[in-house]
């Protein structure tokens, strides 16, 4: 068990349950949602350097935050160290954040192919270099996601990881797959077996973490300080309650009934429609919704009932109200 809070630098977690980064759904709402539910510490979507340092105003919008979001790390992506830098200093003044994470993992061909993201893992020479004028740019700890390497024959996560900590990196997340994987397969937790002893700074494990016994396999065989929660908890919030209340203290929560999974989902879409209205919102909750009735027996015609015929807030209502009422009876 950890009897002991995790801190980064100056920044104590409340556990030791991080929220990833996923692009279209690491909004400010889903972070206040999921706060609750126990997440220690919680990270953006992924942000364009570029996008920030050419004054774009959409790119702007993803550096919202509030006081119910902290902790919480805003992830920057970039290639230039001059981009990122310029990037940096319009943040600062814009954002009220705790950490900043430079996102060096992401297999995207689009963002891969500028020489951002997993692309660092083929450039180590000039990636140190990049990380220490970010961390000395920055007044906020600048903590860092990565890969195991770009594919089997070049697995270099321990390469990686020191020479980060040494340009002023204090946190660690990697993500247990390789680039060429993107997110197929299985994590491979086995890979980084040993690096923790290598490191000073709290290591954080990621990938496939869709269950409490995942995340047990998963530090157990790392022996990392903290675990990442990111698709496992789409739909699954009470996934971070339980990991964090386990490893506090040992006991393992039973799971929600499908009546509490249709009253986060009623409450997660308000969150949501709230913060983009009511039109953009429902167009992104017919992906998310579902999801909160995936493996419940039953209820796959409830699913695609909200995917494909859920055009508004009175209709996807109708259909949770009706679930939670048929559950009920």
């Amino acid at each position: 068990m950890y009897s002991k809070k995790l801190q980064v630098k100056n920044i104590e977690l409340s556990t030791r349950v991080v929220l990833g980064p996923m692009a279209g759904i690491t909004t400010l709402a889903y972070r206040e949602f999921m706060k609750p539910f126990g997440v220690g510490l919680s990270f953006s979507e992924m942000i364009s350097d570029c996008g920030i340092d050419y004054n774009n105003q959409r790119t702007y919008e993803y550096l919202a935050t509030s006081n119910k979001d902290h902790p919480v790390g805003l992830q920057l992506f970039g290639f230039k160290k001059e981009n990122t830098v310029n990037a940096i200093s319009i943040i600062e003044r814009k954002a009220d954040y705790d950490i900043l994470d430079i996102n060096l993992g992401c297999p995207v061909t689009k963002v891969v192919k500028t020489g951002a993201g997993s692309a660092w893992l083929k450039d180590l020479d000039r990636l140190k270099e990049y990380m220490q004028a970010v961390c000395a740019a920055s007044s906020k700890p600048v903590s860092a996601k990565i890969r195991l390497g770009w594919d089997e024959e070049n697995i270099n996560v321990f390469q990686v990881s020191k020479p980060l900590e040494e340009a002023g990196v204090p946190f660690l997340t990697v993500h247990c797959r390789t680039r060429s994987q993107g997110y197929s397969g299985e994590a491979d937790y086995d890979a980084i077996a040993g690096l923790k002893e290598t490191l000073s700074i709290p290591l954080c494990v990621s990938g496939d973490i869709f269950s409490l016994e995942k995340a047990k396999e998963a530090l157990e065989k790392t022996k990392a300080d903290c675990v990442m929660v990111a698709r496992g908890a789409v739909g699954n919030p009470f996934l971070v309650t339980q990991i964090a209340h386990y490893l506090e203290t040992g006991e393992s929560l039973p799971d929600p009934s499908v009546v509490q999974q249709a009253e986060w989902a009623k409450e997660f879409a308000n969150m949501l429609i709230d913060l983009k209205g009511e039109f953009t919102a429902i167009k992104e909750l017919r992906g998310i919704i579902p999801k909160f009735f995936s493996g419940f027996p039953g209820y796959k015609k409830v699913r695609n009932e909200i995917a494909m015929n859920t055009y508004s807030k009175e209709r996807l209502f109708a259909v949770l109200e009706g679930i939670q009422k048929r559950e009920r009876c």
